[in-house]
């Protein structure tokens, strides 16, 4: 039996969307194209063009829905955005937000992938390196933001410490797994003190039952794919189980999926360190989320399913747990996100994360990068003009990239 709020709620919830999924696709390509800048940047983006100019939904409604993807695991700006197109324009238009938002950088790093064998030569390499140095600045400067925000006290700044000790002595995905599962139960002891955030109901046409069959189908997929690839000895259902496992345990933001996809890629021997590391390079230089920098990776991979087939796979297996646990989560979170508990756990899980960051910001990133002087005076002048100058990213990929090729030709 239904009770009568129950009843009334969802009475008051307008049974069709407000738009069409031709106008969310729209919206989200011309997104897609111009949001540089990183996840942080894209939710202000989406602010001002779907809160402020287009009136999708409030200003409380859309910070309660970035509470919630900065909650789950997965791409928050990317799944922020599907939201928005479930909001606007239902199932379809929540599908028409994320194509039109990850495509475009999609293609253009896949095109890069195909061209990244016709940089020989000093220039060439020069350039490839350059990307690599690049990556130094980036991660540094997503470890400086991260760190500030994620780990303002000594309880915080503990655990982050501990993940970083778990994630040297226990390298791969099971360290950083450990080093998750331990900061949330932290969290739990040692982070209760932060303020109970959320006040506001959000309101999505997603039913309990959906929800619940959302939920158990990323936690059937997380356990059933490696027993399932395992079993049938499928490099296509090994490459979609790694992605997906990735693409479960990233809180905090895309950066943090540097040290997840390199545990699962470079250390299993499918894509060189160097040819990881100058993917990540570019995918700072191209608008749209992050997470697309998995398209890349698919596209290099040495054992086929690879190139178009490759991307297709790895981008579809990294987005797919982060949009099954925001539709599971749309129909509960009003209750569950006002837990002091929930909060606390999320507070010791984030501060994990910054640790693990950091331990990639020295392997792979900085070992693999910085090889003399220059480089390090070409990471630092990069790292400053992020951080100081708030430079786009793209224009340090740019100048970053030009200098290693001129200190290569030098």
């Amino acid at each position: 039996m239904r009770s009568s709020a129950e009843a009334i709620h969802e009475e008051t919830v307008e049974p069709h969307p407000h738009g069409t999924p031709g106008e969310v696709f729209s919206a989200f390509l011309k997104l897609g194209l111009t949001s540089f800048g990183g996840p942080i940047a894209h939710l202000g983006y989406f602010r001002d063009e779907l809160v402020v100019r287009r009136k999708w939904i409030d200003e409380a409604g859309y910070a309660d829905l970035v509470a919630l993807c900065q909650f789950l695991p997965g791409p928050a700006s990317s799944q922020v955005g599907f939201a928005l197109g479930l909001l606007r324009g239902g199932p379809l238009g929540a599908l028409a937000a994320w194509t039109a938002f990850t495509l475009p950088s999609a293609i253009l790093l896949v095109i890069f992938a195909m061209a990244a064998t016709a940089f020989d030569g000093p220039i060439g390499a020069g350039l490839l390196h350059g990307l690599k140095v690049v990556a130094v600045a980036i991660v540094a400067q997503a470890v400086w933001g991260m760190a500030k925000s994620l780990t303002p006290d000594r309880e915080r700044a503990g655990i982050a410490l501990v993940a970083v000790l778990i994630v040297v002595f226990a390298a791969g995905a099971a360290g950083q797994i450990a080093a998750i599962s331990l900061g949330a139960l932290a969290g739990l002891a040692l982070c209760r003190n932060g303020p109970v955030t959320g006040t506001t109901h959000l309101s999505f046409r997603v039913s309990r039952i959906v929800g619940t069959g959302c939920l158990a189908a990323f936690f059937l997929l997380l356990v059933g794919l490696p027993i399932v690839a395992a079993a049938v000895g499928s490099q296509g259902l090994a490459l979609f189980d790694s992605f997906y496992r990735s693409g479960s345990l990233v809180f905090g933001g895309g950066h943090v999926v540097l040290p997840l996809l390199q545990a699962e890629v470079v250390s299993s021997g499918w894509v060189t360190n160097d040819a990881f590391l100058a993917g990540y390079g570019a995918a700072q230089a191209v608008p749209g989320p992050l997470f697309t920098f998995a398209a890349y990776l698919g596209a290099v991979m040495g054992p086929a399913p690879n190139g178009i087939l490759g991307a297709a796979i790895c981008l579809a297996a990294i987005f797919v747990p982060g949009f099954l646990l925001l539709l599971g989560a749309l129909p509960f979170w009003n209750g569950f996100r006002k837990q002091p508990m929930a909060q606390a756990s999320m507070r010791g899980a984030n501060a994990a994360v910054v640790g693990i960051l950091g331990a990639a910001l020295y392997n792979p990133v900085w070992t693999s990068a910085i090889v003399g002087a220059h480089d390090f005076a070409l990471a630092l002048t990069g790292f400053l003009l992020l951080v100081v100058w708030k430079a786009p990213p793209w224009m340090v990929v740019l100048g970053m990239g030009l200098g290693a090729v001129g200190l290569a030709a030098i």
